[in-house]
């Protein structure tokens, strides 16, 4: 049995940078707060909880005072860094340089559409931390659309500038931006905003996998990016299977099977893919020996 982990898996830098700051400040003796989940992976989270980090969900924000609060890659809407400083807390910003460099243009964009009368569209999930941030640097007025069904939200006689959330798929945005041109009777301005290094592992996960005979996708259940990715995998293999831990492993999955290729999300640490392919070699494959 060859069992093969994908080397272009896992964390994308944006994800990387955070946790290494929290690594840091608990090495430095910090008593660390997340400001809600650092990934969405669990195996991750509680690996860092174990190490002294601590989670703290956006609403109890009023209650966290006099500490050290991190703000994650997703990034934050102005008003959380605001209330930040008025309970005297130390605020480690670890936003992802993309989506910081993306709230800025979006903030601008914003400001000078309003003097067209125009409206700022934004192309991602609506409840989805990145989005929220960046919906607060347009004082919550911009217009946030997911799937066609949205576009009712939009009025077409108005100009309109469109960015995306950037881990959405980039085939999506196309087709969304296709039906607004196709509905508008005044300009759109298109801003292709989705990070690379993440739209560029579906063409390499499409290739990936097909080498294959069966593939296990590491990725927690929360992460839209896993399960977008996971979808890729599984329409051009369809011997994929989603995991979030090893023990999560079906033995009759992968048994008499020659070839496995292991990958995962961007929010997928590397050391649990490495689980995943040592539980298989000791559990699974020496039992079929």
């Amino acid at each position: 049995m060859h069992i093969e982990i994908d080397n272009k898996s896992g964390f994308c830098f944006g994800v990387q940078r955070a946790i290494n700051k929290v690594e840091k400040l608990i090495e430095n003796g910090e008593a660390v707060n997340c400001l809600g989940d650092i990934v969405h992976n669990q195996e991750e989270i509680s690996r860092l909880t174990k190490k002294g980090m601590n989670t703290i969900h956006p609403d109890n924000l009023d209650a966290t005072q006099n500490s050290t609060v991190l703000v994650r890659s997703h990034g934050e809407p102005p008003s959380t860094f605001d209330k930040l400083k008025q309970n005297n807390n130390k605020t480690i910003d670890a936003t992802c340089p993309v989506v910081s460099k993306l709230q800025h243009r979006i903030k601008q964009s914003f400001h000078d559409i309003n003097k067209k009368q125009g409206q700022l569209v934004i192309f991602g999930k609506e409840q989805h931390p990145e989005v929220i941030g960046l919906n607060g640097h347009t004082q919550n007025q911009s217009i946030i659309v997911t799937t066609n069904d949205d576009l009712i939200k939009i009025d077409f006689n108005k100009p309109i500038e469109i960015y995306s959330q950037t881990t959405m798929p980039l085939g999506d945005f196309q087709h969304i931006v296709s039906e607004i041109k196709l509905r508008a009777n005044n300009e759109v301005t298109v801003h292709d905003t989705i990070c690379r290094q993440v739209a560029g592992r579906v063409p390499h996960l499409k290739e990936f996998v097909k080498k294959f005979d069966k593939v296990i996708f590491v990725s927690g259940k929360k992460s839209s990016n896993g399960k977008s990715l996971y979808g890729v995998c599984k329409s051009q293999n369809p011997d994929t299977y989603f995991i979030s831990s090893p023990d999560e492993i079906n033995p009759e999955w992968i048994r008499k099977t020659d070839t496995i290729g292991i990958c995962g999300a961007t929010s997928t640490p590397q050391w649990l893919m490495e689980e995943v392919k040592h539980h298989i070699e000791q559990n699974i494959k020496n039992d079929q020996a």
